[in-house]
């Protein structure tokens, strides 16, 4: 787990280059502590800050040669699979010329870049992992960069005449010195609706994130995309197993992917929250590892949030190493500055992530595992239950659309809620059906409440392009809903979040849940198995006894922070202040931020602290790194 930078460019001269790679270097040294460095071969400077996860030894430093220096790599990521090729690239390849490759280190970079002379591009479809990477052919002088299927790990790029910049972070390219970037307008609306910006767009003008599953050629200037992978092709596989059958098939799938997962040459451990993922994911490592697991949960003084009762359940259940973080205000005060300063790109969510972050790293853990993708893959959000019944309404799709809007109308001056809000703007959609109903469930404001808020009160179509080749049956409903959470809020918040956050303070995390062979096989299973009748009921059917039913029945809280409180208290100082520079920038209708926080402060049921926290973030960002917002 690292960082990765680089230039090839063929408007500066080497030494610019070289500054401007050190420059980023030196911006991601909280991921990589333990080796800097950089290589310069023809136009092409890459750089490389590294944590030491596999093989500890300088040999494994990068950027890293192939044994023939024909080729050079730097490489974001775990290889989780990297000892099984190994064995088959030491082999020579059955029906070709390809020799075996000699190893000269133990490091799975090794194995990645001894994939790539065997296959070429195809060395893709044999990864199982998390990565971003970059190999720089020297002979063919051409650079093959890619990211992971579902985008654990980010690679963020800017490509202009004569110059393509790449890094891990959006930070790094800002700060390498070679090119001036200012906000993204276009997509300022798009942030104040969905909490994010949706890739392959981010907040800066001229910087793309790279899409999951995707990859970039570079070659005499020219950049060529592709895509080779997409959860979209495995929403109507069949499954033809017996429902007991794909349960055991979930287990066997969720098991390989634990084992997988626990490959490392530095301490490990797991976030517990408590809740059903966590839970399982503590209780699977433990029954295929032949240590004590190390856990650590967040807990909070105000006990409504708090669920560390459980989560001491199931350290206890399975003797876990058990770290309790407890949390006051005045921690979470301390701890908000720092957290904030590590966000790479503005969002509404990821402080408390850092915490918890810096607290396993403190204790000694270099790795942990998360249940970040189990809602998503197994239905476990409400979210799931509502979009399949709207899209199965065949007499919401009958009704006349003046009848629908008319009863949305009386629903919202019956009683004013946000959920009322919703349905009301749902109902009143020209076309009804699942593409065009998900985005609203995932928006912070209706439209209406956004023309008021934003300048050009149109947000991005951004969500609507990553979802709109989803093709399904009406069996499939569930797998649709999860492609596309994956493409939307678990891309553009949560995976982003959870990696900006932890590698702040040097913490790789790795996601069991969001194994691409588990996907597949989850997407292509009905909705009849998957229908959440009981919480994530696929789910814990597969994995039998190993968590108590308490854990699995109890009401779900999610990995939440008591922010309602702390806005109106602790924090209202520091919200005051944001909301203030926000109004400044312009970039709202004037006025717009300050309503929206009075009307939070006065307690206006419409408007909650995640309606107006994630605007302040976004001007605090801003000012953090000095963005150009003319």
């Amino acid at each position: 787990m690292c960082g990765i930078n680089g230039i090839i460019s063929t408007t500066l001269s080497s030494k610019q280059s070289a500054d401007a790679v050190k420059k980023m270097n030196a911006q991601l040294a909280h991921r990589g502590p333990d080796n800097q460095n950089l290589i310069q071969e023809k136009n092409v400077t890459l750089g490389h800050a590294r944590l030491s996860i596999i093989d500890l030894s300088e040999a494994g430093n990068q950027p890293f040669y192939s044994a023939d220096k024909k080729l050079v790599v730097v490489f974001n990521g775990e290889i989780y699979n990297y000892k099984e090729l190994k064995l088959e690239l030491q082999r020579a390849a059955q029906g070709s010329n390809q020799k075996p490759y000699f190893f000269q280190t133990g490091s799975d970079t090794e194995v990645l870049l001894a994939a790539y002379i065997r296959w070429g591009t195809e060395c893709l479809n044999y990864l199982n992992g998390m990565f971003a990477f970059c190999i720089y052919d020297i002979e063919a002088d051409k650079c093959f960069m890619a990211r992971d299927r579902v985008g654990v790990k980010p690679f963020y790029y800017h490509y202009s005449e004569g110059l393509f910049i790449f890094s891990s972070e959006v930070r790094a390219i800002l700060n390498a010195g070679v090119k001036e970037f200012s906000l993204n307008k276009d997509v300022v609306a798009e942030y104040v609706q969905y909490q994010t910006v949706h890739a392959p767009n981010t907040i800066i003008k001229g910087i793309k994130l790279l899409l999951p599953g995707n990859f970039l050629e570079l070659k005499s200037g020219k950049l060529v995309g592709a895509e080779y992978w997409n959860t979209n092709t495995f929403i109507n596989k069949n499954n033809p197993l017996s429902y007991q059958e794909t349960c055991n098939k979930v287990s066997d799938l969720l098991s390989q992917s634990i084992q997988r997962r626990l490959v490392s040459d530095v301490p490990l451990g797991a976030f517990l929250s408590g809740g059903i993922d966590s839970s399982i994911v503590v209780g699977l490592m433990a029954k295929v590892s032949s240590e004590k697991i190390n856990t650590f949960n967040v807990s909070f003084d105000e006990s409504e949030f708090s669920e560390s009762v459980y989560a001491k359940k199931i350290a206890e259940k399975f003797n876990t190493n058990h770290h309790e973080i407890k949390l006051s205000p005045e921690h979470f005060l301390n701890e908000l500055e720092p957290a904030l300063n590590a966000m790479d790109h503005p969002s509404g969510d990821g402080p408390n992530t850092y915490i918890v972050s810096k607290a396993t790293k403190n204790a000694g853990i270099t790795v942990a595992l998360s249940g970040i993708g189990g809602d998503e893959l197994f239905a476990g959000y409400a979210n799931f239950k509502r979009l399949h019944s709207l899209q199965n309404k065949w007499l919401l799709k009958a009704t006349p659309g003046f009848i629908l809007k008319s009863g949305g109308f009386v629903l919202k001056q019956t009683k004013k809620t946000i959920g009322n809000y919703k349905i009301a703007e749902v109902l009143s959609q020209d076309k009804f059906d699942l593409k065009e109903i998900y985005p609203l469930s995932r928006s912070v404001f209706t439209k209406k409440e956004l023309k008021k808020i934003i300048n050009s009160g149109k947000a991005s179509n951004q969500i609507k392009e990553l979802i709109n080749d989803i093709k399904f049956n009406s069996n499939k409903t569930l797998s649709a809903i999860t492609c596309m959470e994956i493409k939307s809020y678990l891309l553009n918040v949560l995976l982003r979040d959870t990696d900006q956050m932890s590698m702040a303070v040097a913490l790789e995390v790795r996601e069991p849940f969001l194994d691409y062979k588990l996907i597949e096989f989850v997407l292509g299973v009905n909705d009849e198995f998957k229908m959440p009748v009981s919480p994530k009921k696929l789910l814990t059917d597969s994995i039998g006894n190993l968590i108590p039913k308490d854990i699995i029945n109890r009401p779900k809280m999610g990995f939440t922070l008591p922010w309602q409180h702390w806005l109106k208290n602790e924090l209202k100082d520091f919200c005051n202040k944001n909301i203030s520079g926000l109004e400044n920038k312009k970039i709202l209708t004037p006025g717009a931020a300050t309503d929206l926080w009075k009307r939070f402060l006065n307690n206006d049921s419409l408007i909650t602290w995640s309606r107006v926290w994630h605007l302040i973030v976004l001007n605090h960002w801003l000012e953090t790194n000095k963005i150009n917002c003319n």
